[in-house]
């Protein structure tokens, strides 16, 4: 593939080399062409001028051409020079020709005749094999004794045609030359373009895996492939870290599974054992049930994230009093709270209303509340607080308790994510880990964002913000859009 990619490559630079060279020379050729053209009618007219006006120079009045005496050699040497004349009748009849002519030049009895009637007419022709220009000139200019008379100049063309062939042939291999020197070097400069391409690929295919730590190194210098080099670290970075956080999320998934699966099933294995009483049973059935909806829970919540991980968290939207919803929650949250010794507190100056699915709202604030609750010291306050912006509707969530710790408290939305010493757990407060990580999911489906910190005065805060009106009319219901 590399390989064909450089003859394509050089293929096309020879290409497009050949049509501009072909191009060159012959616009190069037709010129030369015409400009000698030219240079020989100049002077086939300038020999017709000279040798008309020298037809008069006999003291008899005879008629006689100005030419040079030359020797047969001499006027051998220097045949494709001379200019050949004869003068003709307008019948048709040869009354005069140059000394050094052995034959009449070939003559046209229609431009013979357009010349009897004072026309300078031009063509070419064909004499002895050999191609001519020729000039049919009236010399009824010179007096009325020369009325029906036509002057004939011919110049031979072999200089003008031998001349134009050499230059075609040499524009000609000088083309073919420059088009396989342009492939050659089109080839050598693919090549030189594409090897770093190709051990770029090499480097990236041999990362598999169990090495995605590792980078591509080569050219990671050169400017022409820094940016390339640098946005391929770049999407192995983010990959090695997807592929390690979905490592992490299916351990602790698996961990989270199996551990109400094994504490039923060691429940199970021990009531099995012998007979018990029915009292017993109960409570063993009691115990596996509450394991059971712990799965039940953890699978929910799992599926809820499956779903808003590939953009198909449904949002049944409607116009929601966010006030009233938090209110319910706080509601049904209060006896928990007061088994406690907790205070749980509603803040909220007037109606805050927003185009939200009430029911993944209620499990936000539900899920915030019973974070919050699990994590405050007895005798400490929660609060819920409901406002609003310009544009936005705004949850918030703050608790006494030890906050979330020196680290990141961005980190609280990872799923099964676990507070360290600073929040510590214990049976009671035990949950499933994805909680917060279903917040985040359902604020960003709502296109809004989640946010979570220390409290000033000790304690943590979680802030929820969702917009609250919906720009786009198909976004009321069905997918949430990412």
């Amino acid at each position: 593939m590399i390989r064909s990619f450089r003859v394509i490559l050089a293929l096309r630079a020879a290409g497009v080399m050949a049509l501009a060279l072909v191009a060159i020379s012959v616009g190069s050729v037709w010129t030369l062409g015409a400009v000698l053209d030219g240079e020989v009618d100049a002077s086939i007219l300038n020999v017709a001028s000279i040798q008309a006006a020298s037809l008069t120079d006999g003291a008899s009045g005879d008629m006689r051409f100005h030419e040079w005496e030359l020797t047969p050699d001499e006027a051998t040497s220097v045949r494709s020079l001379i200019r050949y004349a004869q003068v003709w009748q307008a019948d048709g009849r040869s009354l005069l020709r140059s000394q050094f002519m052995t034959s009449d030049l070939p003559v046209s009895e229609a431009d013979l005749e357009r010349a009897g009637g004072g026309e300078l007419v031009w063509s070419d022709q064909m004499w002895d094999g050999r191609p001519i220009r020729t000039l049919y000139y009236p010399l009824e200019r010179l007096g009325a004794a020369h009325e029906r008379h036509v002057l004939q100049v011919a110049a031979p063309l072999d200089a003008r045609n031998g001349l134009v062939g050499r230059v075609a042939v040499f524009f000609g291999l000088f083309s073919l030359l420059m088009t396989g020197a342009t492939f050659a070097g089109g080839y050598w400069l693919a090549d030189r373009a594409v090897r770093p391409v190709h051990e770029i690929i090499g480097q990236a295919e041999d990362i598999g895996a169990g090495s995605l730590d590792r980078r591509i190194h080569a050219y990671a210098d050169t400017r022409e492939y820094r940016r390339l080099v640098a946005v391929l670290n770049t999407m192995l970075e983010r990959i090695q870290g997807a592929f390690e956080a979905q490592r992490r999320f299916t351990a602790d998934a698996s961990h989270e599974l199996r551990s109400p699966l094994t504490a039923m099933r060691g429940e199970l294995e021990l009531a099995l054992r012998r007979e018990r009483p029915g009292d017993e049973y109960r409570r063993v059935l009691d115990s596996t049930l509450e394991e059971v909806n712990r799965l039940s829970l953890i699978t929910e919540a799992l599926l809820t994230l499956a779903r808003s991980d590939a953009h198909a968290l449904e949002l049944a939207r409607e116009e929601t009093d966010l006030v009233d919803l938090a209110g319910q929650v706080v509601a049904r949250r209060e006896a928990r709270a007061g088994a406690k010794n907790l205070r749980l507190v509603l803040e909220a100056r007037e109606p805050v209303q927003a185009w939200v699915d009430p029911r993944l709202l209620s499990q936000v604030v539900w899920n915030l509340v019973d974070n919050a609750l699990r994590f405050t010291p007895e005798g400490g306050t929660v609060r819920v607080v409901v406002r609003t912006t310009e544009r936005h509707a705004v949850l918030c969530v703050e608790d006494t308790g030890p906050g979330f710790g020196p680290g990141d408290p961005a980190r609280v939305f990872e799923r099964f994510y676990r507070a360290d010493a600073a929040r510590p757990l214990d049976g009671e407060t035990s949950g499933t880990g994805l909680g917060l990580a279903i917040v985040k999911a359902v604020a960003e489906a709502h296109g809004g964002d989640v946010a979570a910190e220390n409290a000033p005065g000790g304690g943590a805060r979680v802030k929820v913000r969702v917009p609250r009106a919906v720009s786009d009319p198909w976004a009321t219901s069905g997918p949430a859009r990412p």
